[in-house]
C-alpha cells in the first residue's frame, strides 16, 4: 500500500462541531495545567495525607483488580461462548454500573450489603463481615463500578477469536478448564491486559461508590479522590496538586493501551505475518520413497518412528439430524467426504466430534461406545481447513499438546512429538513459531498434531485447500504413506479429484446430508451417482428420463444410447470430455448425437484443452482437445461449432 493518501477537506458542517468538542474536553485539562502551583507539586504529594491516601488508593485498585479478574474472566468467557436464556439481561446489568451514577450505586450497595440490607446481616453474623465504613467496602465499591470495563473488554477479545482453536484443542484431549488456560487465555491476552489496565484504573479513582457506602474515614477509606474532595474545602492548590497526578495515571494508562479497548486476538499478528516461502525439508527428514519401513531403527535417513497404542478402532456411526447416514468401516480404511457446497460434509465431521447442535452421531470406536463422552474423551482428532496451530506455541509445542493433555510427562510428551515432526520433515522447524512456518510446513506440523494425539478416529476437513500443487502433492505423499499405518479410521473432506482417488479406499457421496453413494474410487470414477461428482470428476453429467431407446435430458433435448433403459426410469448419462468430438461444419457419418453450439470458454488442462460449449439443443458440453487440434479448428469464444457424441462413448447410471 502507498503511503501517500489523499487528502480530503472535511465539510465545514462537521469539522467545527468536532473542534468544539475537542476544546471542550481539554480545556478542563488546560485548566488544571495552568492552575497548579508547580513550585509547591512535591510538597502536596508528599504530605502525610495525600501519601496515605495514595496508599490506600492503591490497595484498594488492586484488590478491586483482583476481584475483577475472578469474577469478570469467567463471566466474559460466559457471555462470549454460551447460548443461554436471559443472556441479554446478564449482558445489561454488566454494563449497568458504567452508567449508573455513582451515588445510586453506593446507595444500592448499602441495601444490598448494608448492616441493614438484604446480605450484610448474614455476613456479619456468620463471618462477622462488616462492609460499610470499612476497607473491604471501598474494595468492593471500586470493583462494582470498574469490573464492566475488564468484562467488555474481554468479551470483545473472545468475540473475535476463532473456535476453531478451541475446539481442535478440545480435539486433542484437553479438558475445557485445560482449553481456557493454555489456549483461550494466551490468545486473548491483549484483550485482558486491555480491559485489567482500564479496570486498575477505574478502581483508582472511584469517588461516588466509595464515600457512600464505605464513608469517608482516613486511613481506612479516604482513597485519593475522597482527599482531593476534602482538599478542595481547605487547600484548593493542593487539591490541583492530587488532581493532577490522578490525571497523569488515567493519560498514561490510555496512552499505553492506544484504543485498544476490545483487546487483539493473538491470531491476528499471525494471519498478519509476512509468509514464509516453502523450502525443502533437510534430507535426513524427508519422507521415503517406499513406506514399507518407515522409521525402522537404523536406517539410513529414516527418522525413528514413534511409539503408539498399537490398537484396532473399527467404526460405527449412525447420525441424526441434518445428516441422516450409517457408516461402518474397518481399521486402516480412509474415506473421502464429497459434496457440493452444504451437503454436510463438516457438519459429519463436527457431530462425530461432538461438536454441533445440528447432528447427533452414535459412535463407537472399537469396543468402546463415545456417544456420551465430550469432545476431550473421545479420541477423535481434527485438523480444520486452516490446520488451527496455536500461534503462540512453537511445531514442538504444538504437536506434544495432546500427549500432555492426556498427561503424558513433558520430556516424553515432546520426544514423541519431535518424532512425529521428523516422520513428517519438519523436524528442523521445531522451536519456529507458526507465524514463521509455509502453508505447506503449517499443514504438516497440523497433521502431526492429530497422529501424534494418539486418536482413534482421525478427521480431516480440506487438509490440503490453501497449498500450492507442488507443496500438495508432497503433502498428499506423506499423508498417505501415514495413514497405510493408522489403525483406526481417517474420514477426509475433500474437493479434490485427486485426492479422493489417491489416498481414500471409499468415496462416500453426500448430499442433503444423506449418503448418495458409498463405493471404492474406482466404481465412484467409472459409474457417478452424483451429476456434482461426475463434473468434479472431469466428466459432461445431464441427468434425464429413459423413452423410447433414448434420454429425455432434463434440462432440455435428447440423447440417444446404445444401452435400453425401460421408458420412465431415471438415469445419468456420464460422457468423457475425450469423447466429444468438435467440428466447424455438421458432422457427416456415424454419430447419433449432434448438436450445434457456441465455444463459451477455453481453459487448460496439462498439456490438452479444455473447451466449454453452449447449446439452445442441449446442456452445456465440455470437450477435451489437443491445442493443435484447436488452432487447426479457429476456436476461440464466441466461435459457432458443432459437437458430436457417439452413442456408445455414453455411460449410463440408474439414479
Amino acid at each position: 500500500m502507498s503511503r501517500f493518501r489523499t487528502r480530503t477537506r472535511p465539510p465545514v458542517a462537521l469539522a467545527l462541531p468536532a473542534l468544539l468538542a475537542v476544546a471542550f474536553l481539554l480545556l478542563p485539562l488546560i485548566g488544571i495545567l495552568t492552575r497548579t502551583q508547580w513550585s509547591e507539586l512535591g510538597e502536596h504529594l508528599t504530605s502525610p495525607g495525600v501519601v496515605e491516601a495514595l496508599r490506600l488508593s492503591m490497595v484498594v485498585s488492586l484488590w478491586a483488580l483482583c476481584l475483577s479478574l475472578v469474577l469478570g474472566v469467567p463471566l466474559a468467557w460466559l457471555l462470549a461462548r454460551v447460548t443461554f436464556k436471559g443472556k441479554a439481561l446478564v449482558r445489561s446489568l454488566v454494563l449497568l454500573p458504567m452508567v449508573l451514577p455513582p451515588t445510586v450505586g453506593g446507595v444500592a450497595l448499602l441495601l444490598g450489603f448494608g448492616r441493614r440490607g438484604l446480605l450484610g446481616p448474614w455476613l456479619e453474623g456468620t463471618f462477622g463481615i462488616t462492609l460499610p465504613f470499612h476497607t473491604s467496602g471501598a474494595v468492593v465499591a471500586a470493583t462494582f463500578v470498574a469490573m464492566p470495563f475488564l468484562v467488555i473488554s474481554l468479551e470483545g477479545a473472545l468475540g473475535g477469536l476463532k473456535q476453531s482453536y478451541e475446539e481442535t484443542a478440545a480435539s486433542l484431549g484437553a479438558s475445557p478448564v485445560r482449553v481456557f488456560f493454555t489456549v483461550t487465555l494466551p490468545m486473548v491476552a491483549p484483550g485482558l491486559i486491555a480491559g485489567a489496565a482500564l479496570t486498575w484504573a477505574r478502581a483508582l479513582g472511584e469517588f461516588g461508590a466509595t464515600i457512600t457506602f464505605a464513608g469517608n474515614l482516613p486511613g481506612t477509606t479516604q482513597t485519593l479522590p475522597l482527599q482531593v474532595y476534602l482538599l478542595l474545602q481547605d487547600q484548593p492548590e493542593a487539591a490541583t496538586s492530587v488532581s493532577l497526578l490522578l490525571l497523569a495515571i488515567a493519560m498514561g494508562v490510555l496512552i499505553a493501551l492506544r484504543g485498544r479497548w476490545t483487546g487483539t486476538p493473538a491470531d491476528r499478528k499471525a494471519a498478519e505475518a509476512p509468509t514464509v516461502a516453502e523450502e525443502p525439508a533437510p534430507t535426513a527428514a524427508a519422507e521415503p520413497a517406499e513406506p514399507a519401513a518407515p522409521g525402522a531403527p537404523g536406517t539410513p535417513g529414516t527418522p525413528e518412528a514413534p511409539p503408539r497404542d498399537g490398537g484396532r478402532w473399527p467404526l460405527h456411526a449412525a447420525v441424526t439430524g441434518f445428516n441422516r447416514l450409517t457408516l461402518d468401516a474397518e481399521p486402516g480404511t480412509t474415506i473421502a467426504v464429497v459434496g457440493e457446497n452444504g451437503a454436510g460434509k463438516t457438519t459429519l465431521l463436527r457431530a462425530l466430534l461432538g461438536l454441533t447442535p445440528r447432528a447427533h452421531a452414535e459412535l463407537r470406536l472399537g469396543d468402546t461406545d463415545v456417544t456420551a463422552l465430550p469432545p476431550h474423551k473421545r479420541q477423535v482428532a481434527w485438523v480444520p481447513q486452516d490446520g488451527a496451530l496455536f500461534p503462540h506455541l512453537s511445531a514442538l509445542a504444538n504437536t506434544a499438546y495432546g500427549l500432555r493433555a492426556r498427561r503424558v510427562p513433558r520430556a516424553e510428551a515432546r520426544a514423541e512429538a519431535r518424532a512425529w515432526l521428523d516422520r513428517l520433515g519438519v523436524g528442523h522447524l521445531a522451536h519456529r513459531k507458526p507465524a514463521q512456518l509455509s502453508g505447506g510446513q503449517a499443514q504438516r506440523v497440523a497433521l502431526a498434531r492429530a497422529l501424534a494425539a494418539r486418536p482413534r478416529l482421525l478427521l480431516l476437513d480440506e487438509p490440503l485447500a490453501a497449498l500450492d500443487q507442488t507443496t500438495r502433492a508432497r503433502v498428499r505423499h506423506t499423508l498417505r504413506t501415514h495413514l497405510a499405518e493408522f489403525g483406526g479410521v481417517c474420514l477426509i473432506v475433500t474437493h479434490d479429484p485427486v485426492e479422493a482417488v489417491s489416498l481414500a479406499d471409499r468415496v462416500l457421496v453426500l448430499a442433503d446430508g444423506q449418503t448418495l453413494q458409498d463405493a471404492p474410487p474406482v466404481e465412484v470414477t467409472r459409474h457417478p451417482r452424483s451429476p456434482w461428482v461426475a463434473r468434479m470428476l472431469g466428466r459432461n453429467a445431464w441427468q434425464g428420463t429413459a423413452s423410447a431407446g433414448g434420454l429425455a435430458l432434463a434440462a432440455g433435448g435428447r440423447l440417444v444410447l446404445a444401452e435400453e433403459l425401460p421408458d420412465g426410469v431415471a438415469a445419468l448419462a456420464i460422457i468423457a470430455p475425450e469423447a466429444v468430438s468438435v467440428h466447424r461444419e455438421r458432422p457427416a457419418g456415424s454419430p447419433r448425437n449432434v448438436w450445434p453450439g457456441t465455444v463459451r470458454e477455453i481453459t487448460t488442462l496439462g498439456s490438452r484443452l479444455r473447451v466449454l460449449i453452449g447449446s439452445a439443443e442441449a446442456p452445456d458440453l465440455v470437450a477435451e482437445i489437443t491445442p493443435d487440434a484447436a488452432a487447426e479448428l479457429g476456436l476461440a469464444d464466441g466461435v459457432r461449432v458443432w459437437t458430436s457424441v457417439k452413442a456408445t462413448e455414453v455411460t449410463l447410471v440408474r439414479l
